[in-house]
């Protein structure tokens, strides 16, 4: 049960690091919002608003 919470930890902290590094190559012109894997598009459309480019996500 140990080994369990702590995958968790580790696999939301991936999520979360892949949506920063989507966001970067979306604000930087390299991938459009509609690349972004469903799985992640919410948290990096979070991300996006946090950086004031909200209208990047659609």
């Amino acid at each position: 049960m140990l080994f369990q919470f702590f995958i968790k930890i580790l696999f939301r902290k991936e999520v979360g690091e892949m949506a920063v590094i989507y966001a970067t190559l979306i604000i930087k012109g390299k991938k459009d919002f509609a690349d972004v894997p469903e799985r992640i598009k919410e948290l990096v459309k979070e991300v996006l608003i946090d950086l004031d480019c909200g209208e990047l996500a659609q």
